[in-house]
């Protein structure tokens, strides 16, 4: 029987002009003074498709939008426009009572372990919550579940009566990846689970997600700003500047030839594993902080720390335009 390779499946996830913009600031009149308040445009305008069984890698700079991206897909937080879709169901107007089917669907991996876990909880009562809460066991049977789960984990089973502080970095995290595996899930976000993890365990996770993907068949979101971490795990990669995305194009075609120059900078910061090959590699420097989201650029909004920008890159939003086969850029020069 001849297998479907990833390219052939069908999107488990499409965003269609997706925005999350936050309010901050004072609203009214202090000390007989108008403040008005300012929106940070966090995500503004992504539009991207996940297919069934792939890991899409979603890379950038601190604060580019990658978290925002990957909690408003999970309808963490309401999207201001645009349209979440999962399964070919527009969620992004469900009530969160019309949620729940699909909040055992989609499930989020934290970055930070340690704060995801209540601590006055055991890791038992933990992994068994989702279980409770969408009845996925009889009730009999929820202590054995929790400890299979534990075990899928690599972790041993009779660690359930502990407490959170009584574990490493690593082995919360992998506590963590059994309460997200607990309601049995299609699809996960994985913001930057890893970068809290000595280097020596971040292997060992990355290694235990692949084999669960393997396993379970399940599709990642992977955020992370490890470009070789997100090289090895991702079939595909999007590259988000400032609320959008850049550049998308499958893995090894994005790092052999990355075509927008953000993407060229951000991945010649990447050191190479042979020394000598580190001496023929030109390191990219920007110049410039980065704009804030509150007012961002006119235009492309990279332009600012372009090495190639021109007076025409100001007039006009870029578009994510097909290069390449199955390669997207939006720059106006590429």
């Amino acid at each position: 029987m001849q297998q479907t390779s990833k390219k052939d499946q069908a999107n488990i996830v499409e965003l269609r002009d997706l925005k999350k913009h936050f309010e901050v600031g004072s609203k009214g009149i202090m000390f007989g003074i108008a403040s008005n308040r300012q929106t940070v445009q966090a995500v503004d305008g992504v539009d991207l498709a996940i297919r069934t069984g792939e890991t899409l890698g979603v890379v950038g700079e601190s604060g580019c939008g990658k978290s925002t991206l990957g909690y408003t897909l999970l309808q963490l937080e309401r999207a201001t426009a645009g349209e979440v879709f999962f399964e070919g169901e527009n969620i992004t107007k469900l009530s969160n009572k019309e949620l729940l089917p699909f909040r055992r669907k989609a499930q989020i991996i934290f970055q930070d372990a340690a704060a995801a876990l209540d601590p006055r909880m055991t890791i038992g009562q933990s992994i068994s919550e989702p279980l409770n809460v969408h009845r996925i066991v009889p009730i009999d049977d929820v202590d054995n579940r929790v400890e299979e789960l534990l075990e899928t984990v690599g972790m041993n089973p009779y660690f359930k009566n502990r407490y959170p502080h009584e574990f490493s970095g690593g082995q919360q995290q992998r506590i963590v990846i059994a309460r997200a595996l607990a309601v049995e899930p299609t699809f996960i976000v994985c913001d930057e689970p890893i970068s809290a993890l000595d280097v020596s365990i971040q292997a060992q996770i990355i290694n235990l997600l692949e084999q669960l993907q393997d396993d379970l068949g399940l599709t990642y979101l992977f955020i992370s700003h490890d470009l070789r971490v997100v090289r090895h795990i991702s079939d595909r990669v999007a590259v988000m500047y400032l609320g959008k995305v850049v550049e998308e194009s499958n893995s090894e075609d994005l790092y052999e030839n990355p075509l927008h120059p953000y993407s060229q900078a951000l991945l010649s910061s990447v050191p190479a594993p042979n020394p000598l090959l580190a001496k023929d590699k030109t390191r990219i420097i920007l110049e410039g902080d980065v704009p804030s989201p509150i007012n961002p650029p006119s235009g492309c909004r990279f332009r600012t720390r372009c090495p190639i920008a021109v007076d025409s890159c100001a007039d006009s939003v870029p578009e994510l335009r097909e290069l390449k086969p199955n390669h997207l850029v939006a720059c106006h020069l590429a």
